[in-house]
């Protein structure tokens, strides 16, 4: 049973979302509609996740269905593009393609000429252009604002990350900021002369003012939205309560690298790693709404934050139980952990959950994972494994910390009540509430949202929806909106669904994405083991 017809048998819970009336020409979001990313009168917020699009200049047409599906039924808030949107070995790329980012172009052009070289970059720019576009026409179409980080493949089209994220900020709804560490009104990173706190500061921006919205597309879909930008697809989103008069919580998006030079995946930067320490201080002391005396007399030191990026942390590995190589449903690590094999935790993961190949995660761990555990931080939302499709969440014990409620008062038949149970188990702090239960931190894996590489059987492939609620903001609800239940049967033919091993990965690059593998291929993968 998939994730969505579990959240059905309980639709007393599922978010009541009603399409949008004909001719209201209002954007679909409805925090487009109210200028910044905030929480509604109904107390929900809600965020879409596309995961893996990784196709090239000619976009599956069955993918911009499901964008375009996804978003009519669920009316986000905001979108997030966690990396890989660009295929960058399609052969359209050849021109200037490079397999690793400090390789040089491997390309034809990049052998003759500098001035041919130029003109392919040229062709790339443009092809990558078109690419965006496609993919975020049916957001502009319907008013919603949209971020993007990066993966490991983007780059390798011959752009490096900053190129990207200026092509992506010509287009309507993008709140990436523009250049990191633009100095004064931008985004410096530098601690002022005058900081006691020993923390580095991170400027903002709001996105009606040119240092947040770069050439300007992105002005006044969000004119009060405050962006902290660290570098590019690094940055944080503050969503406030419905009365804007505080932060509720914190959406980070980290770009998590590439390839490492000794082999694998790469890991986040130390600036966006020293970035992801500081922002859930920088946010709770960030200039705010009207404040009240109640939040003036409640100062907080961190504000809760979620964190969206490309590959999952050796971490996830926690959901996972080892079983031997013959169990059901067994799945062989990757790299580290090749040799192993695992099922999902049932009593760590969600129902619904499935794993359908080895978790793709950097060898080393880089300390990203003590920065969220002892940061502030409630979730870790990743993709890259195209197969891959949980939501679990591993225990931290001894830690007390804001929970479940923020004890805001919503309006609206889809918000319920809060229980008698919940009361009792609440110990109210003004309008905050503490608890002295267990802090967990989510770990979810989507999977593909794209048609042009391998994954799941098609009618599998989808966005990830994530509803937060005022009165738990730190328990978001989610599910996956597959292409079969949302959208029916894809029209592809061309929609790989091969199964992966260790074997599928050779060291320090992932599968061959660009072909299935062929009779030959398996016959002799057989004989190799």
């Amino acid at each position: 049973m998939t994730e969505l017809q579990h959240a059905a048998k309980a639709a007393s819970t599922r978010p009541r979302i009603q399409p949008a009336e004909e001719g209201d020409g209002r954007p679909l979001s409805i925090s487009a509609r109210l200028g910044r990313l905030q929480f509604h009168q109904s107390g929900k917020f809600r965020v879409l996740q596309f995961a893996d699009i990784q196709d090239g200049p000619k976009v599956s047409a069955d993918t911009i269905k499901l964008i375009e599906a996804s978003l009519d039924a669920t009316r986000p808030d905001v979108v997030i593009f966690t990396g890989n949107q660009i295929a960058g070995y399609d052969s359209a790329y050849s021109q200037t393609m490079r397999k690793r980012r400090w390789n040089k172009a491997q390309g034809a052009a990049a052998q003759v000429s500098s001035k041919r070289y130029e003109e392919a970059v040229e062709q790339t720019h443009t092809l990558v252009r078109s690419t965006v576009e496609q993919l975020v026409h049916p957001l502009a179409e319907r008013g919603i604002p949209w971020a993007v980080t990066f993966g490991n493949h983007d780059f390798q089209c011959g752009l490096d990350n900053a190129e990207l994220e200026r092509i992506c900020q010509e287009f309507p709804g993008c709140l990436n900021p523009a250049s990191a560490r633009a100095g004064a009104g931008g985004n410096d990173q530098s601690s002022p002369a005058g900081s006691t706190s020993g923390r580095p500061t991170y400027g903002s921006a709001r996105q009606g003012d040119d240092a947040a919205a770069g050439s300007g597309a992105g002005a006044g879909i969000l004119p009060g939205q405050r962006v902290y930008g660290c570098e590019p697809g690094t940055f944080a989103l503050p969503v406030m309560n419905v009365n804007r008069t505080r932060n509720v919580l914190g959406l980070v998006l980290v770009d998590s690298g590439d390839y490492a030079r000794s082999g694998g995946y790469g890991s986040p930067s130390t600036a966006a790693l020293r970035f992801l320490a500081d922002v859930p201080h920088t946010l709770a002391v960030e200039p705010q709404g009207t404040a009240t005396p109640r939040d003036v007399s409640l100062p907080r030191e961190t504000l809760p934050c979620m964190v969206f990026q490309h590959f999952a942390i050796p971490q996830y590995y926690d959901l996972l139980k080892p079983v031997a190589a013959n169990a059901a449903r067994a799945i062989e690590g990757y790299r580290t952990f090749a040799g192993n094999h695992y099922v999902l935790d049932e009593s760590k993961t969600q129902p619904g959950s499935y794993l359908g190949e080895g978790i793709s995660c950097p060898d080393a761990d880089s300390g990203e994972y003590a920065v969220l555990r002892d940061g502030g931080y409630f979730a870790i939302s990743a993709g890259h494994d195209h197969r891959n499709a949980f939501v679990g969440t591993v225990a931290i014990p001894d830690i007390q910390t804001y929970a479940r409620t923020t004890g805001e008062s919503v309006t609206g038949a889809e918000t319920g009540s809060v229980t008698e149970h919940e009361n009792e188990n609440k110990r109210e702090n003004g309008n905050r509430t503490t608890t002295e239960t267990a802090h967990g931190l989510m770990m979810i894996a989507s999977p593909t949202s794209g048609f042009g590489s391998y994954g799941p059987v098609p009618e599998k492939r989808a966005a990830r929806l994530f509803e937060f609620d005022i009165r738990h903001p730190y328990e978001p609800r989610t599910q996956l909106l597959e292409y079969g239940e949302l959208v029916g049967k894809p029209s592809a033919g061309k929609a790989y669904a091969y199964g992966m091993t260790s074997e599928s990965k050779p060291d320090s690059e992932g599968m061959d994405l660009l072909h299935r593998p062929t009779w030959w291929s398996k016959l002799i993968s057989r004989f190799k083991k």
